[in-house]
């Protein structure tokens, strides 16, 4: 099992969007996520396989999300608190599968099959981030 700890504000992969110019329509993806794809390609590289895997995989990803200010009263919570709010963890998740797919973890992000996806406001004295733990399942 490879486990990656990111440390950042995680963001979600952005849905791409189309402008017109004239008669022709261009499809281009806005880039808000790059810096943050960045960073998970960042601490992935030292563990990424010679030969890209093949087969099942699991994720399991937690995200710790920037932890809001109306959260730090001395009456919350010191430890982590669920994360309600946008964004939406399947579009965190996206941005990560996506990032260790072009760096060559796996083939596809099809052959993730398995996993959890949990989004927290990290706890008071904590930092935002991501925990990624990827294993390779047995058939």
């Amino acid at each position: 099992m490879i486990v990656l700890r990111v440390e950042g504000v995680p963001k979600a992969q952005p849905r791409a969007r189309a402008r017109r110019s004239g008669k022709h329509a261009a499809v281009y993806d806005p880039g808000t996520a790059e810096g943050w794809k960045a960073l998970v390609a960042a601490a992935a590289m030292p563990h990424r396989p010679p030969v890209p895997w093949d087969g099942p995989i699991q994720v399991d990803i937690d995200f710790f999300m920037p932890r809001p200010k109306a959260l730090m009263r001395s009456k919350d919570s010191e430890g982590l608190i669920p994360c309600w709010k946008r964004p939406d963890r399947d579009n965190l998740d996206k941005a990560i599968l996506d990032i260790l797919t072009q760096i060559g973890m796996w083939r596809d992000d099809c052959q993730v099959c398995g996993g959890y996806i949990r989004k927290w406001y990290h706890g008071k004295t904590g930092r935002p981030g991501a925990v990624v733990k990827i294993a390779q399942l047995t058939v």
